[in-house]
């Protein structure tokens, strides 16, 4: 029944053994101070390295690019050695890994910068959105975000020169390759959308100069890794982190022929997966397959049985299964043999120790 995501598939210069994609999931474990990867978070992956594609969880380019309190960062050389244990133990079970790259913008807070302001590509700052925050002082918790500045040219050519550098990092570190995070209302995707893009430089206003951004970084990423070793994470639909388009379709499908013409590895579709999120249309999805014409991921409310239909159709080659992989390590098997899935403690999704990251189960008969 879910024979399709088990076929092998190429990605890049890759073979992988089954188009089941971990996806990236914050959880904020990462040692402190430094923002470390560590054992425990290689654990975790290793345990979920059956998957065709691992895609690491978002991981800050520098200092700035942080939104969240014990995400994981990419910039420095402890973080190197760090995510070092991380892709050896999954290349150990015979993984792929990407590394995420990850720069927030504006969903932010100073608590989280050393106390400066984040940055945006305007000053307008995201509504009823809430970052997690440690000061040091109180509980870490959630905070509203703040108003961010506009970022000026040189600070534009300065993220890119970082997004060069951490995917340099990544490679170092021993990933297989880089996804950019241009997705869920991060720095790429205030670019990208007009309601949160109110520049009247180079960088905002019609389309092609929303997009400049974007194809400027893929461009670095490009030049620092090669082509087969990119893919980006888009979220045509989604106004997760206050990120809205007035034209989703006619931007997307633009998107989509941008990484067409830098000949990326993949390219990677969230779809809104709370529960009455509105579909995304059938006739987008072929819009944007006949725009891209390498590897295509959607992942959202995805199980095997929707999975399988979205890839023989010919809408998707990979699928990407989120919270499944929470809870269970094992999840092809799972998928393979149709035996029930586990349910993640919702509690334990963000910081705290290895309970609800590495103590769940395999499946017993």
């Amino acid at each position: 029944m879910n024979d399709a995501l088990f076929q092998p598939i190429k990605l890049g210069p890759y073979q992988l053994k089954n188009r089941i994609v971990m996806p990236p999931m914050t959880r904020s474990r990462a040692s402190q101070p430094g923002d470390i990867p560590n054992q425990m978070m290689a654990t975790y992956y290793q345990q979920r390295a059956s998957a065709g594609l691992i895609v690491s969880e978002g991981t800050q380019i520098s200092p700035m690019g942080k939104g969240y309190a014990f995400t994981p960062g990419i910039f420095s050389d402890a973080q190197i050695q760090g995510w070092k244990l991380v892709t050896e133990a999954v290349h150990a079970q015979e993984g792929i890994m990407f590394a995420q790259l990850w720069h927030v913008g504006r969903v932010s807070h100073p608590d989280n910068l050393a106390g400066e302001q984040p940055i945006s590509s305007s000053t307008l700052k995201a509504e009823n959105v809430k970052v997690y925050v440690d000061n040091g002082e109180q509980q870490p918790g959630f905070v509203d975000v703040v108003e961010p500045r506009s970022m000026t040219v040189d600070d534009i050519e300065l993220v890119i020169q970082e997004f060069h550098q951490a995917a340099l990092n990544a490679m170092e570190a021993g990933f297989d390759g880089v996804e950019l995070h241009a997705a869920s209302g991060y720095l790429l995707n205030q670019f990208i959308d007009s309601e949160s893009n109110q520049r009247v430089d180079e960088y905002g206003g019609n389309l092609e100069n929303r997009l400049r951004f974007l194809d400027r970084v893929v461009e670095t990423l490009v030049n620092a890794v090669g082509a087969g070793k990119v893919g980006v994470r888009l979220a045509p639909l989604t106004s997760l982190n206050g990120t809205v388009d007035a034209n989703p379709q006619e931007t997307y499908v633009a998107a989509a022929e941008l990484l067409e013409r830098h000949n990326i590895a993949y390219m990677h579709i969230a779809e809104v997966d709370w529960d009455d999120a509105p579909k995304t249309p059938e006739n987008f999805k072929r819009a944007l397959r006949k725009a891209f014409s390498r590897v295509i991921i959607y992942a959202g409310r995805y199980d095997g049985e929707k999975g399988s239909a979205a890839i023989n159709n010919g809408i998707a080659d990979m699928i990407g299964f989120g919270r499944p992989f929470v809870a269970n390590p094992d999840l092809p098997e799972r998928i393979k043999h149709g035996y029930p899935l586990a349910v993640h403690n919702p509690d334990t999704l963000f910081g705290g120790d290895e309970t609800g990251l590495i103590d769940y189960p395999v499946y017993q008969q």
